[in-house]
């Protein structure tokens, strides 16, 4: 039976639940299926996915993103994982209001094994920040908003690529984000995290994936 851990809690909460150089044209690609609940803003998706790409990179990883719609099971592919964004991802209708508890990204897992499944909460996300956001052009919403999207996502994956629950004190595998976090012009691994995940087991597999260069 399916459990959801690693839940990616706000900073002012408790928790609810428990080299640089990029190496990443070398490896295999994952394909990444998305889907989202309701649509979703084009510049909210591409500052998603950018955002995904460049924390990722200098781990060693790739992205082949994909519509979940899009999934064929005779597709080969040298990893896969799958992202749900839950409610709404916009930055529409934007009010003052107190921020809700919950986890803003969630990983599942199935008798003690992390599974590539991992989930967003929109809603959550932009309640947590649209305080912030209307002080933001409209102009740059989106793509701040896309960009914090980015953020909870990449948390999930390092879960996922790292096969491991354990948090660390700062960046992106930190346990709890800020608004701060969120929406500051850079935000990537410690240093200690990216050494970590480029020995990882699921590195090695997609550096065997890609064969001799």
């Amino acid at each position: 039976m399916k459990q959801l851990v690693f839940c990616l809690a706000l900073a002012a909460l408790p928790a609810l639940c428990a080299s640089s150089q990029s190496v990443a044209g070398s490896l295999a690609p994952v394909t990444l299926y998305t889907d989202f609940q309701q649509a979703v803003p084009q510049a909210v998706v591409e500052a998603l996915r950018g955002e995904v790409d460049s924390i990722m990179s200098p781990l060693g990883l790739r992205f082949e993103w994909r519509p979940l719609s899009d999934f064929r099971s005779e597709r080969v592919s040298a990893a896969v994982a799958v992202a749900h964004f839950e409610a709404r991802c916009d930055v529409s209708g934007l009010v003052m209001r107190e921020n809700q508890p919950g986890s803003l990204g969630w990983t599942e897992i199935s008798g003690g094994t992390i599974l590539p499944f991992t989930h967003v909460d929109c809603e959550r996300v932009r309640t947590f920040l649209q305080t912030t956001l209307l002080g933001y052009h409209p102009h740059d919403r989106e793509r701040a908003y896309g960009r914090a999207l980015g953020r909870v996502l990449a948390h999930e994956l390092y879960h996922v690529f790292g096969n491991t629950p354990k948090h660390v004190a700062s960046g992106v595998a930190k346990e709890k984000y800020s608004v701060e976090d969120l929406l500051a012009a850079d935000f990537k691994f410690h240093e200690r995290q990216t050494r970590a995940l480029r020995g990882s087991k699921t590195l090695a597999a997609l550096k065997a994936a890609s064969g001799p260069f």
